[in-house]
């Protein structure tokens, strides 16, 4: 045989040999709990020969890709006993797995949920996940527990103090945050101005907050991502859970439809204080209901639908006189597709809506107003190999806006009915995440989001003289609304304003030996909606407004790093980040700016910039019979809104004095330092304690400088904006959790939880406001506060 041909031979059996050496093959499935069949998000399963793995995505899926060859596998879920497996991988297998919940053989030994530990490999970062159950556990007000007074319990998240709606993630606005309840939108997450939220906590899957680093997929708001998902229903047995408490109960109901394939849920929460005001002779009321259904349905091993729908109403009365309404609205189908055992697929149809409802019998009139979306997204995960996956997909978010329809509420009302001009836009995206380990040190998640935004036409729109809304005086240094020179009528066919922006994000991690890490993001995103108020905390008659030819988007750069490290083998974690963001486009407001029910509100505010910065510190305790974490923010958040240079000549100076004559300033959620003490102690089978400690620099906030007398009034006067402080505010909270011994061997599981809320009564003041003594004559301070000691028992049960 010539040489060349037995080189030839050589060469095409090495390259056989090498090219059956390169075989792949992919594991994949859904992880699940045995008792329910309810999808687990976020399981481990891992590799340890090849010290690699890989974690279900939120639908409980996963799908991993590895060279030929048999292979240990363990599937772990804290909380849930692992599954140790061998697996031969000579063909593309699809396995699912069914964990059980783990039993406590030593009374010492108490498991967490691991949705709460910390990745030090994976890139991601500015990233906080909360278990249900530890929601369940943390004291608040009158003893329900609530999502979103646990997330101020974590770094870099705060209010504007008790009472108040919504959060401020790292100095940023309410209105900053997207909210996602079962990826559906939430506009107010508040039940009775703040003392709750919106979330049933025993319909509750998984929460997470992102707080930085935020993935493409997600967009919309400049400061964080809150994402809820709704329990799935357990398709496997009939089961019951709630409460009773002092001012609301709750009842839960998930079973079977068709064993094993379809689920159904159904919760609901109401409030009954109001029942027992009579008693004490007051006719005002305070109440609020909700309801979380859902429903899902497995075609087949690729094919999964489901349907979910959350609705809440709230209502305050002051004698049938003053009455107030709002509430959410949301629905979402869902159909889970696996085109292959790499290539997973979610098609999502939502509608969102929320309503504000005002009737003033004394005035005569009914008020209401709302913004609704219609939401069609569909993603895509593309498990390319263990070291390369893919998120990609596209959105997009029809808008209505209604600022405010007035109409008589009788015969003889003197008020005519009135429709404020509607507003209607629609919001787009593509976009492409890339998770890429590159090697056993270095991860690295990069993106890109491209949106675009169009505000449609509208059956009225006010021309202004220069295309300029609000006009400066400079001799009395004052912003004044400009008088409309036409109004035009383009209708909802045209186009008013088309905006574009592209959104980059990248995140890193550096690991070293496995015990800890540095991670560094960098993310841009584009909000191209604006909460209208000029209060410290949003209140339910705050309108929503798109941008438009007045009103830019808000643009975000915000940069990141960490240290991020593991202790005695993740039984402590210590998290430390520093950032920095500015805000493009940021809304402000002139002095004495009216909102309400202002039909041409692009006459009183202003386009100014924003920027926050800070250090937050995280050290957990996350086994032992003690668990919990210290979490510690300084911070700064500021906003500015010089002077405009407008390139007109008006005939007069065109030098502005601004806002606040253009300096920086404190905003309404400036906290300097944030402190939170967290801690739950298993004392044992029966008895479990919890206590939490806050404290916060004082809010914001002005005080008068001085007044003057006009026709016989007295009238304050204020200097700049924000420059004095509420005092500091701090309190501590307590809570037993006692479970009775009968639960062992019965169907029907109790607990009592007994609970004290600013165990020490501290007086911490909502206000401070100013008066005259009758008796001196002098000018005085009068705080107010919200709460002092609250004592309150829960009763839960379920079957």
């Amino acid at each position: 045989m010539p040489k060349r041909h037995i080189l030839l031979l050589f060469v095409l059996t090495i390259l056989g040999i090498s090219l059956q050496a390169q075989k792949k093959y992919t594991l994949s499935g859904t992880v699940s709990e045995a008792n329910s069949n309810e999808t687990l998000i976020g399981v481990t399963i891992a590799f340890p020969s090849l010290k690699t793995g890989v974690t279900t995505n939120e639908y409980g899926f996963y799908s991993i890709t590895l060279p030929e060859g048999e292979y240990n596998v363990v599937v772990s879920y804290l909380g849930f006993q692992d599954i140790r497996e061998t697996i031969n991988l000579r063909r593309d297998i699809k396995k699912d797995f069914s964990l059980s919940e783990a039993v406590e053989q030593l009374e010492e030994v108490v498991v967490t949920d691991d949705a709460e530990r910390l990745d030090i490999r994976k890139p991601q970062m500015s990233v906080n996940t909360l278990a249900a159950q530890t929601i369940k556990q943390i004291p608040v007000v009158l003893g329900e527990a609530d999502v979103i007074k646990s997330l101020l319990l974590l770094p870099g998240v705060t209010n504007a103090g008790e009472a108040s709606s919504g959060f401020n993630v790292r100095g940023g606005a309410v209105d900053q945050n997207l909210i996602l309840l079962d990826e559906a939108t939430v506009f107010n997450s508040s039940h009775l101005f703040g003392f709750f939220s919106v979330f049933n906590p025993d319909a509750i899957k998984d929460v997470k907050l992102f707080k930085g680093g935020i993935p493409a997929r997600y967009g919309g708001r400049v400061s964080s991502v809150l994402e809820i998902f709704q329990k799935e229903g357990n398709s496997k047995e009939f089961k019951v859970n709630g409460g009773i408490g002092a001012v609301a109960s709750r009842l839960l109901l998930e079973g079977p439809v068709i064993k094993d394939r379809t689920a159904f849920l159904i919760g609901g929460r109401a409030s009954y204080a109001h029942l027992f005001l009579p008693l004490f002779d007051v006719d005002n009321k305070a109440y609020f209901y909700d309801l979380n259904t859902k429903i899902n349905h497995k075609i087949n091993d690729r094919n999964s639908i489901f349907l979910s729908g959350y609705f809440g109403r709230d209502l305050f009365s002051i004698s049938d006189s003053f009455i107030n309404t709002y509430g959410n609205a949301v629905g979402n189908f869902r159909w889970n597709h696996l085109f292959s055992d790499k290539l997973f697929s979610n098609l999502s149809l939502i509608y969102s809506d929320y309503f504000y409802g005002l009737e003033l019998d004394f005035v005569g009139f009914d008020w209401d107003s709302g913004i609704q979306n219609f939401n069609l997204k569909y993603d895509l995960k593309h498990y390319i190999n263990d070291k390369l996956q893919l998120n990609y997909g596209l959105h997009n978010i029809y808008y209505v806006f209604n600022p405010g329809k007035i109409r008589p509420n009788s015969p003889d009302s003197g008020i005519v009915e009135e429709q404020l001009t509607k507003k209607y836009a629609n919001e787009n995206a593509v976009y492409i995440d890339v998770e890429h380990k590159i090697s056993e040190s270095l991860s690295v998640e990069y993106g890109l989001r491209a949106s675009q935004f169009n505000r449609f036409g509208q059956d009225e729109f006010f021309v202004y003289e220069n295309d300029n809304p609000v006009i400066f005086d400079p001799f009395t240094l004052l912003y004044r609304e400009a008088e409309p020179i036409d109004t035009i009528s383009p209708g909802r066919g045209g186009t008013l304003k088309k905006f574009f922006n592209l959104e980059p994000r990248v995140s890193l991690s550096y690991n070293f030996n496995g015990k800890s890490s540095i991670k560094a993001s960098y993310t841009r995103l584009a909000q191209y909606l604006h909460l209208l108020s000029n209060t410290s905390s949003p209140t339910p008659l705050d309108v929503w407004t798109p941008s438009g030819p007045f009103v830019e988007p808000q643009l975000l750069n915000q940069y990141a790093m960490g240290y991020f490290r593991n202790i005695d083998e993740g039984a402590y974690t210590f998290e430390t980040e520093v950032f920095f963001k500015d805000i493009e486009n940021r809304i402000d407001y002139i002095d004495g700016a009216d909102l309400i029910a202002n039909n041409a509100i692009e006459q009183v505010i202003l386009n100014g910039e924003a920027r926050a910065y800070g250090i937050e510190f995280l050290i957990r305790k996350n086994e032992g019979p003690f668990t919990g974490w210290l979490a510690y923010t300084l911070s700064r958040s500021e906003q500015r809104t010089p002077g405009r240079d407008l390139g007109i000549d008006t005939g007069r100076s065109d030098i502005e004095t601004g806002i606040n004559q253009g300096q920086w300033y404190s905003t309404p959620y400036d906290k300097t330092h944030d402190l939170s003490l967290y801690g739950s102690y298993k004392v044992n089978d029966r008895w479990n304690i919890n206590a939490n400690f806050v404290y916060q620099t004082g809010q914001p906030t002005n005080y008068p400088v001085g007044q003057f007398e006009f026709q016989g009034l007295v009238v304050p006067f204020f200097g700049l904006r924000n420059k004095e402080r509420l005092p500091d505010y701090h309190r501590l909270d307590f809570s037993a959790t006692l479970t009775p011994r009968k639960n062992k061997g019965r169907n029907w599981q109790s607990e009592w939880v007994f609970s004290v809320y600013n165990v020490y009564s501290r007086k911490n003041a909502a206000s401070i406001n100013f008066r005259e003594n009758d008796d001196t004559g002098r000018n005085e301070a009068i705080r107010t506060a919200i709460f002092g000691i609250i004592p309150a028992i829960t009763y839960n049960f379920k079957f």
